[in-house]
C-alpha cells in the first residue's frame, strides 16, 4: 500500500481531522479488512513507514512451550519455542513474531472491504469531532434554518455541518414553523445513533433557554453583574425570574426589563409573547416567597418545612393566584415551597378601622362645623 501518508494528510485536511487519529483510523481499517479476508481469529500489525510512505502489514504469532497443544490446534496464531529460534534465536516463550502480508495481493475483495472500512472509521471520526464540538454548547443557545416538519409536527433544523430536530413536547405552545424559518433554540442534548449518525435535539421549553436569552439581550448579565438565581416557566404562557448585583450601583430588575422594557420585551418576542416577572432575589426565604407572588401585597410568611404559609389581606388573593392559578404556581416553582394562602381582614395598605364603610362612620355635615 504506498502513497498511504499522502492519503491520511489528504484525508486529513479535507475533513479537519488531526493527521494522528486519520492514521489510526486507517490503521484499524487494515487490520478489519485483513480480518475479515484471512480469519477474524488472527492477529495482524500494521506499520507506515514514513521514508517509503507505505504501509506495511503483518501477520502476529505467539511463541509457546514446544509441549504447547495450542501450537497445533491453531497453527496460525501459536509457534513452537524451537521452530521459533531457527527464525530467531534470542527469542523467548510469550515473544510474538510477525510475517509480512502481501495485503496488495489479497485481490479485489480485500480492496472494496478495505474502502468500506476507511469510509467507516473516518466517519466515526468526523462524527465524534462533533460530538465534542456540540457537547461543549449542550445548555447553550445555537440556531439553524428549519428543512422540515414531519407529521407529529417535529421541525428539523439544519445547524452547520449537523442536523437537529425540535420535538413538539420541546416546542412552545401556540408556536409553528414552516421550511425556510430560523429558529434558536437551547441545545438540550447530542446524540450519536448507529442507524442515524449524530444528531442535536432542541428546546424552547427550558428555564435554561430564557436564562441565555436574558444572557444575550442584557449586557449586566454577559457581564456578571447581574445574577439570574432562578427561573421558573410555563412555557408560552408567564414565566418568573430571580436575580441579584453584584452592584450596589445596579438594579438588576431595572436593568433587564430596560427603558420602557425593550429589553424583556425583546425576550419575551422570541417566546412567542411569554409575559415575564422580573423579581429581586433573597436568600430569606420568606421574603423571597414574599417578592415571588407578586403583584400581590403580602402580610407576612411563615416557613414551616418545605411549606411557605402565607398571610395576604383579602383583596390580594386574586393577584396571588392569578388567572389560572399561573402566579401562585410560579411561585412554588420558583422558590421550591408549597404555598398556602391565608386571608386576612381588611386590604393592603388599610387597617380593618379604616376598612369600615362609610355607612358606619359618623356623619360630620357643614352645619355641624360651625355650630357654637
Amino acid at each position: 500500500m504506498e502513497k498511504i501518508l499522502d492519503i491520511i494528510d489528504s484525508i486529513a485536511h479535507e475533513k479537519n481531522l488531526d493527521v494522528e487519529d486519520v492514521t489510526n483510523a486507517i490503521k484499524t481499517a487494515i487490520i478489519r479488512t485483513a480480518k475479515r479476508v484471512l480469519g477474524e481469529e488472527l492477529d495482524f500489525d500494521v506499520e507506515i513507514d514514513k521514508s517509503t510512505k507505505k504501509a506495511n502489514v503483518f501477520q502476529k504469532v505467539t511463541v509457546v512451550a514446544d509441549d504447547d497443544e495450542r501450537a497445533k490446534e491453531e497453527s496460525e496464531k501459536y509457534i513452537t519455542l524451537t521452530e521459533a529460534k531457527e527464525i530467531d534465536p534470542d527469542v523467548e516463550i510469550g515473544d510474538e513474531l510477525r510475517y509480512p502480508i502481501d495485503f496488495e495481493g489479497l485481490g479485489r475483495t480485500a480492496a472494496l472491504h478495505l474502502q468500506r472500512e476507511i469510509e467507516y472509521h473516518i466517519q466515526r471520526l468526523v462524527e465524534q469531532k462533533l460530538f465534542q464540538k456540540y457537547k461543549n454548547r449542550v445548555g447553550k443557545i445555537i440556531s439553524g434554518t428549519v428543512t422540515r416538519v414531519d407529521s407529529e409536527e417535529n421541525t428539523y433544523v439544519e445547524i452547520d455541518e449537523v442536523r437537529a430536530i425540535l420535538p413538539m413536547r420541546y416546542r412552545i405552545k401556540g408556536e409553528s414553523f414552516k421550511t425556510g424559518d430560523v429558529v434558536k433554540a437551547i441545545l438540550r442534548k447530542v446524540v450519536i445513533d448507529k442507524v442515524h449518525g449524530i444528531y442535536l435535539e432542541l428546546s424552547r421549553t427550558t428555564p435554561k433557554f430564557l436564562e441565555e436569552l436574558l444572557r444575550l439581550e442584557v449586557p449586566e448579565i454577559k457581564d456578571g453583574l447581574v445574577i439570574v438565581e432562578k427561573v421558573a416557566r410555563i412555557p408560552g404562557e408567564r414565566a418568573k425570574v430571580a436575580l441579584t448585583s453584584t452592584s450596589p450601583q445596579i438594579d438588576p430588575v431595572g436593568a433587564c426589563v430596560g427603558v420602557k422594557g425593550v429589553r424583556i420585551n425583546a425576550v419575551s418576542k422570541e417566546l412567542n409573547g411569554e409575559s415575564i416577572d422580573c423579581i429581586e432575589y433573597s436568600p430569606v426565604p420568606e421574603i423571597f416567597v414574599a417578592r415571588s407572588l407578586s403583584p400581590a401585597i403580602i402580610t407576612s410568611v411563615k416557613i414551616e418545612e418545605n411549606r411557605a404559609i402565607v398571610t395576604l389581606p383579602i383583596d390580594q388573593k386574586s393577584k396571588a393566584i392569578g388567572k389560572s392559578g399561573i402566579n401562585i404556581r410560579l411561585a412554588s416553582m420558583i422558590t421550591g415551597y408549597e404555598i398556602e394562602l391565608v386571608e386576612k381582614a381588611g386590604v393592603a395598605g388599610v387597617t380593618t378601622e379604616e376598612a369600615i364603610s362609610e355607612e358606619e362612620k359618623p356623619k360630620i355635615t357643614l352645619e355641624d362645623l360651625f355650630k357654637k
